[in-house]
């Protein structure tokens, strides 16, 4: 059996972070491998971060609005790392990455306006991590847009697929209809405090909503960050919050995987 994640690997997985903020050139250059896939016809590439050794379990990560970018490799490589296998899926389609804001407002509400096309995705995506060789039990982790995304798939009826849900800085709304349910597995909610896109009154109707429904949570907030607090050399980065949410994150690792 893997160990479990040791207090060294915690102290690792907390300094990594700042060690890609120094741009080195072993840093920046993404370790796993582009993944190309096929859903239903259309094209989506991936990346596949794999363990060195035997994984402990398998991460799936959803991108930003920015559609999958060495944002997401570097923390699928970070996991990697530690023992954990991590795929970072494709929702908008190979060679789709947009740039300007009008564009990535246009993406999102695609998937928004289309939840079953949003999920059907994102299972697509979990199957092919599954086909590469992904391993063990599956947690699921988003940022910003991929926040949604993940809670999403915990309201859904492949809920019970999942090990593990982590969103940050992540939209936290329910679409009418949907709910969640008591034998979900466990949610993380990392949050800035300074959040001007999701407010702490959003956060605090997704803690009533959990609490009414028995679903297992935790949410976290960090006082002074704003939305995106956790993406390397932007503007909106917050070190403190960032180590934190990870920390946070690694230890919802340790419990489930």
């Amino acid at each position: 059996m893997t160990p479990r994640l040791t207090p060294l690997a915690f102290a690792f997985a907390l300094i990594a972070p700042f060690t890609l903020l120094l741009g080195s050139a072993q840093a920046d250059r993404p370790a796993g491998q582009e993944i190309d896939y096929d859903v239903d016809g259309e094209a989506f590439a991936g990346y596949l971060a794999s363990a060195p050794d035997e994984s402990r379990g398998t991460v799936l990560i959803v991108h930003d609005w920015d559609g999958l970018t060495d944002y997401e490799r570097r923390r699928a490589d970070m996991l990697a790392e530690l023992g954990v296998g991590a795929f970072a899926i494709d929702l908008y389609g190979q060679g789709n990455r947009p740039v300007e804001t009008d564009a990535k407002k246009a993406e999102t509400a695609r998937l928004y306006e289309d939840r079953q096309r949003m999920r059907r995705l994102t299972l697509a995506g979990l199957a092919e991590a599954r086909a590469q060789g992904a391993a063990g039990p599956v947690v699921i982790m988003g940022y910003c847009f991929g926040g949604a995304v993940v809670l999403e798939l915990a309201r859904s009826d492949a809920a019970g697929e999942m090990a593990g849900f982590a969103t940050f800085h992540g939209g936290l709304a329910t679409p009418e209809g949907q709910g969640y349910r008591a034998d979900t597995a466990p949610i993380l909610v990392a949050h800035g405090g300074a959040d001007a896109s999701i407010s702490l009154d959003d956060v605090a109707a997704l803690g009533k909503e959990l609490e009414a429904a028995g679903t297992p949570y935790e949410i976290e907030i960090y006082s002074g960050a704003p939305h995106a607090f956790t993406v390397f050399g932007s503007e909106r980065y917050q070190a403190r919050a960032d180590e934190k949410s990870w920390a946070a994150f690694l230890g919802l690792l340790d419990e489930v995987l």
